[in-house]
């Protein structure tokens, strides 16, 4: 079992910076990719980032060059830095991670941008 906390969500303005922070605990030793999601009210939860245990980033078209995914793996941590917000990243940001193929999720965050 794996237990995901997000942190760092908030309302910010149009053009602006947020970092999301991810802490897992449990089995952290036999996580392997984690990622970003994020979903709307009455949408299906889209890709935001994603990272394997290796490095290896992975990005939506839609945050190409503004948001980055890191990985600290000596805190069990987990990053992504988001710049030029734009009202449409506007979502509920969920933290996720791979267990032994099994997917695990957090509560997750409240993005706001306001234009």
């Amino acid at each position: 079992q794996v237990q995901l906390v997000e942190s760092g969500g908030g309302l910010v303005q149009a053009g602006g910076s947020l970092r999301l922070s991810c802490v897992a605990s449990g089995r952290i030793s036999s996580i392997t990719d984690m990622g970003w999601y994020r979903q709307l009210p009455g949408a299906q939860r889209e890709l935001v980032a994603t990272i394997t245990s290796g490095g290896s980033t992975k990005y939506a078209d839609s945050v190409k060059g503004r948001f980055t995914i890191s990985r600290e793996n000596t805190k069990n941590a987990m990053y992504l830095q988001m710049n030029s917000l734009k009202p449409e990243d506007t979502a509920v940001y969920y933290c996720n991670a791979y267990l032994l193929l099994l997917p695990y999720w957090g509560q997750g965050t409240q993005v706001t941008v306001s234009s």
